[in-house]
């Protein structure tokens, strides 16, 4: 079983606190394999991206590898997404080049992927105007624990200043990415 499959699979054991993730991991799993039967069913059979691009006014994340496209996903940003990020609690999402640079199965959210705000350009900028520039910015899934309906999660922008998929979308960039690989984020 590869290490994106396992960490998947701890992951949904904290949500759950059960058994059954093993199980839906395993579901998901066949469940791709029905519908796309040209792919292997082991996770490594599925492509992996060697680039993020978030197109902010788009709401889209886009994965590729090399110039071909793997995947588009529906994405919600911060409660303030127009703008470059400038200062922590500004809840806006960052623009610029990052890198994606750790993963965390025990977030408050489903999954998460770090991005490496603030970089230079960020620190410089906030250090004129004396702010602190913020951080933690992820991708990340839905709260473990909402406090709203799922439809106000997938028609809102609500996040601090992550980016946020549905949580099956977040399964797939997760095990389709890896560490150090670049993200883009666009206006």
């Amino acid at each position: 079983m590869s290490y994106r499959l396992q960490a998947i699979i701890l992951a949904m054991s904290h949500q759950t606190g059960r058994r059954p993730a093993k199980f839906l991991c395993t579901l998901l799993l066949w469940a791709s394999c029905i519908a796309f039967p040209t792919r292997a069913l082991w996770a490594e059979g599925i492509a992996s991206a060697d680039r993020v691009v978030v197109h902010k006014a788009e709401h889209k994340l886009y994965l590729y590898s090399g110039t071909q496209l793997l995947g588009e996903y529906k994405v919600q940003l911060g409660l303030s997404p127009t703008g470059q990020k400038e200062r922590e609690r500004d809840f806006r999402t960052p623009e610029g080049r990052y890198f994606l640079s750790r993963r965390n199965t025990r977030s408050d959210f489903f999954l998460a992927i770090q991005v490496s705000y603030p970089n230079k350009d960020d620190e410089v900028r906030a250090r004129k105007n004396r702010w602190a520039p913020g951080g933690s910015i992820m991708i990340h899934g839905f709260p473990n624990t909402p406090k709203h309906p799922a439809a106000y999660y997938e028609s809102n922008d609500w996040t601090d200043g992550c980016i946020a998929l549905s949580n099956s979308d977040m399964v797939e960039v997760w095990m389709r990415t890896q560490d150090n690989i670049p993200i883009d984020i666009y206006p």
